[in-house]
């Protein structure tokens, strides 16, 4: 669908379904553009389907997260793992959603150079230490979640964002995934 390289695999897209076309059109109607991990995805109709669904629920679906909350977590995940694909394309959308570029390089670079509130700092400071040390998580870690105002049901929202863009990453990095050019230009 698109000329510039997704991976550095060799995987055929496969014969799509009408409505994952019709998801694809969604999402270049929406976006602009398809973006590269769903088409790295495409090789495989259900992989791509329970990685959509996945997402979609994570990000998309109800929760006490906002959005933008969401995707900084997706971008500061994102930042311990260095990962291009996802600070790329994340990034853009916590400038999008945040109306401030500054905050998008900011939560690519170091989090805690942004202006953030109490309750964002321990939910990203808790998002690094799932990411880096899942084994030291303790009682304290979720009490400092829920001193900040966050409920239990937000701390298993926090945590199943953390866990899906730690894979998200692993899978970007192993396949070494591009983002799409559009994402650099957007909301700048």
């Amino acid at each position: 669908m698109t000329g510039e390289r997704v991976t550095a695999l060799d995987l055929k897209q496969a014969e799509l379904s009408e409505p994952t076309r019709a998801y694809f059109a969604k999402a270049k109607e929406k976006l602009g553009l398809i973006p590269n991990v769903l088409l790295a995805y495409a090789f495989d109709e259900k992989k791509l389907r329970a990685f959509t669904d996945m997402y979609n629920d994570l990000m998309l679906g109800e929760s006490g997260l906002s959005k933008l909350e969401r995707e900084m977590i997706a971008v500061v995940v994102s930042s311990v793992n260095h990962c291009y694909y996802c600070l790329t394309a994340h990034g853009a959308a916590v400038r999008q959603l945040s109306g401030d570029p500054a905050l998008g390089e900011m939560m690519v670079m170091n989090y805690r150079a942004a202006d953030l509130t109490p309750k964002q700092k321990a939910m990203l400071d808790f998002a690094v230490k799932l990411t880096e040390t899942p084994a030291k998580v303790e009682e304290a870690d979720r009490e400092a979640l829920r001193t900040v105002g966050f409920s239990d049901r937000d701390i298993w929202d926090i945590a199943s964002t953390i866990a899906f863009f730690n894979m998200s990453n692993r899978v970007a990095a192993a396949t070494d995934m591009r983002p799409n050019q559009e994402y650099h230009a957007m909301a700048r």
